[in-house]
């Protein structure tokens, strides 16, 4: 399916210098930013109070947002859990103040504000619970781009496998310079944003990927960057469908999602941006500066040639 048909290739990898320059100053600006700000973690990577609260009606999230906002914590975590008279509370940990002040203190602004509330349950994760959440998160994303690279390597070569993780690397490092940056709450959740980004940055790669592969056996006449052009440019179409209608569906979450969506939409909404520039300008600029060629993609065997191909019988 095409919205429409470009019909004279693009000239993508003639700017590609100045696009990767770009790129390679926004990667250190982030890492910058990383490394002098850090993340803001949430409760699940430092640790704090978790409460459970019931109401007998359907309890105003915002509301309870509100009155646990107006104790002064900032980044507190509110939302609804089984039910909607069920509300489960996430403070951060406070210096000097213990999980069982911390729950009475919340618990009486929250019955001052409604007295059909009840406290169902309090617990505290500590620290060490925290430090095992983002070991895990760390494994978890290391294991995901090891499993891109052995992919890649196989069903391509090793030079796109190279590329592809590159860029996506740099599609990840780039979100999270924005939360360094701006200082916005680092969950669990948006860790999650993080590898779903991984996976729909490489699927970009791949699609380009393949039609470059499909190219070098097809136009034996063209060079290599003839061949990454036509292939870019022939899936422009494809590419505004897919991520247009991602785009759509995660700024619908970024804007009527709530608090509780907010920065998980906003950390997705920033990679699939960057995960198509980085896919275009990043990853086919990389594989063709590395040196891919037709010999890397098509080994052996010859196939029927197409009459109608004005490239049939060329010499490679």
């Amino acid at each position: 399916m095409e919205f429409f048909k470009i019909r004279r290739d693009i000239p993508f990898m003639e700017n590609a210098l100045v696009f990767n320059v770009v790129s390679f100053l926004t990667f250190v600006a982030a890492v910058f930013f990383l490394v002098t700000r850090g993340l803001h973690l949430s409760v699940e990577f430092t640790g704090g109070t978790v409460m459970q609260v019931g109401y007998t009606h359907a309890a105003d999230v915002e509301g309870v947002r509100r009155t646990v906002a107006d104790l002064g914590y900032a980044d507190v975590q509110v939302q609804n859990f089984g039910t909607a008279s069920d509300v489960m509370i996430r403070l951060p940990a406070q210096k000097g103040v213990s999980s069982a002040q911390q729950s009475e203190r919340v618990l009486s602004a929250l019955k001052a504000a409604d007295q059909g509330v009840t406290l169902h349950r309090t617990e505290f994760v500590g620290p060490q619970v925290g430090e095992e959440l983002a070991t895990d998160g760390l494994k978890a994303l290391a294991m995901v781009v090891a499993g891109i690279v052995i992919y890649l390597a196989f069903r391509f070569e090793w030079k796109f496998a190279v590329a592809a993780i590159i860029a996506n690397l740099h599609d990840v490092v780039i979100i999270l310079g924005f939360f360094a940056f701006f200082q916005w709450e680092f969950s669990l959740a948006v860790l999650a944003a993080v590898l779903a980004v991984l996976g729909y940055s490489v699927n970009e790669s791949v699609v380009i990927f393949d039609r470059i592969r499909e190219n070098f056996r097809r136009y034996r006449k063209m060079n290599t960057v003839q061949i990454i052009d036509n292939a870019i440019t022939s899936t422009i179409s494809r590419t505004i469908i897919t991520h247009g209608s991602t785009q759509m569906m995660v700024l619908s979450m970024l804007l009527f999602g709530g608090p509780t969506l907010h920065h998980f939409a906003l950390a997705l909404t920033i990679g699939i941006l960057f995960g198509i520039y980085s896919s275009v300008f990043v990853a086919a600029a990389i594989a063709m500066w590395l040196g891919v060629k037709r010999e890397d993609l098509v080994k052996g065997g010859s196939r029927k040639e197409d009459p109608n191909d004005p490239n049939a019988g060329a010499v490679v």
